[in-house]
């Protein structure tokens, strides 16, 4: 579990791993049918966020066991783009097995370990292609990310006051995992952080976590769906900073025209203090969710 930075065994998706070239690695995965968080979408397929966390942790694991990278370094994000097959992710009784490809590039080294690179992911299912990814990221050990941080690296505690958007609305089954309250306008929700959630928050944290604001963009693009429903099913994320505790942060979203009958492409953005946290581009079928 430490591996994937995670503190739970049910939140740990990897189950282990094998170098097949110098830069590319078979990372054997599992995805739980009944996961309480990342429950089924569509009422019979995987969630696409189940799947993309299960890429993010198969590429923590390539990197701490394949390169050697230290466990307590923090592994940073900028970039995570994911296409998913949803035909090809159909839930069964039991937990489903995938094959996770890990391919490293553009690689920058620093005293004989990467500390930048690209990685790019391929995910299949008994041999059928169901996934692919692309993600940018960069490794630092605690001793620099205190000094990136400055006065933000000690870990905070959040308790949302605000009353959280309708569950079915935000695309959820449970209340306790909407991560938006209602905003003064249309299309506009704030940030609900609550640091008891069990899989959002692992251990203690200084920032909110990204997947969280990934939970955040798909649930104000269902939002924005309104009644007709919304599965993501291709996301395109670009981090520009934190998301901090303590400061609202604003998540707007924006419908825009779609390519093909039948999907929404909607535009999430998250801001904080006047600058911009993330902004992502969602596509999925509507009537779906």
């Amino acid at each position: 579990m430490e591996l994937v930075h995670r503190s739970r065994a049910e939140d740990a998706f990897p189950r282990n791993w094998q170098r097949l070239g110098p830069d590319r690695f078979h990372v054997e995965a599992v995805l739980p049918h009944d996961h309480p968080f990342f429950a089924p979408v569509g009422a019979d397929r995987h969630d696409p966020l189940l799947v993309t966390e299960a890429m993010r942790q198969a590429a923590m694991l390539a990197f701490h066991a394949g390169y050697g990278v230290p466990v307590g370094h923090h592994f940073l994000m900028a970039d995570l783009d994911y296409a998913i097959r949803p035909e090809r992710l159909v839930v069964g009784g039991l937990p489903t097995i995938i094959d996770v490809e890990v391919i490293c590039s553009e690689l920058k080294w620093r005293g004989g370990r990467p500390v930048q690179g690209r990685v790019d992911w391929v995910v299949r299912r008994a041999g059928r292609l169901v996934a692919t990814g692309m993600g940018a990221t960069r490794f630092t050990s605690p001793r620099v990310y205190r000094r990136m941080r400055g006065g933000s690296a000690e870990p905070g505690v959040a308790i949302p006051r605000a009353v959280p958007v309708d569950a079915t609305r935000a695309g959820r089954g449970r209340p306790e995992d909407v991560v938006l309250s209602e905003g003064s306008r249309d299309g506009l929700w704030e940030l609900r952080v609550d640091t008891r959630h069990p899989t959002l928050f692992q251990r203690p944290n200084d920032h909110v976590p990204g997947m969280l604001l990934l939970e955040a963009a798909r649930q104000a693009a269902s939002l924005a769906a309104g009644d007709r429903g919304f599965v993501p099913v291709e996301g395109r994320t670009h981090f520009h900073r934190y998301a901090e505790f303590g400061s609202p942060c604003s998540i707007a979203a924006e419908v825009l025209r779609s390519v093909s009958p039948g999907e929404a492409r909607i535009r999430v953005t998250g801001r904080q203090d006047g600058e911009p946290v993330f902004d992502t581009v969602l596509s999925g079928p509507v009537g779906a969710g």
